[in-house]
């Protein structure tokens, strides 16, 4: 049986830890990316990133260790990340389901060459609406712009 998520708001205290996952999921799903970039962002995550967005984290329920985190900002998804060591068990699809539900959240950008996250995002509901050659640091790693598809009601 899949394990149910319980939604948590992170504190301040929490940035470390959240930008150690945010390391760990990009080093497992953004093979594309040289080390000197992800050091570059790492320190942005922490430092800029998180606290320019909602954020919203699942927890282990027996370690409380952080296992994946999502921020949303102006009905954007701007990060969802989960640790590799809890990819399959659902912690993304609770994520991203309260951004949409919770938080109105119904857009979102994925690198062109994470073709898993673009498979996620696809089984969904997103659809791809656009494409930009440049990430949002102006580096050659393709943007492709997502939106959500509400499901239509009967």
């Amino acid at each position: 049986m899949q394990q149910q998520w319980v939604i948590h708001t992170p504190r301040l205290t929490d940035f470390a830890e959240l930008t150690d996952v945010w390391e760990a999921s990009v080093r497992a799903t953004h093979d594309f990316l040289p080390d000197s970039y992800i050091q570059l962002l790492r320190g942005l995550v922490k430092d800029q990133y998180l606290d320019a967005v909602m954020l919203i984290c699942c927890k282990d329920p027996v370690s409380k260790r952080i296992t994946g985190f999502a921020g949303v900002a102006a009905g954007k998804v701007e990060m969802l990340f989960v640790h590799p060591d809890y990819r399959g068990q659902g912690i993304g699809k609770c994520l991203l389901m309260f951004a949409i539900n919770e938080l109105n959240a119904e857009r979102l950008d994925v690198n062109e060459q994470n073709s898993q996250a673009i498979g996620f995002y696809l089984k969904q509901g997103f659809e791809v609406i656009g494409r930009c050659e440049k990430d949002g640091m102006g580096q050659p790693y393709p943007l492709l712009h997502l939106r959500y598809k509400r499901p239509a009601r009967a």
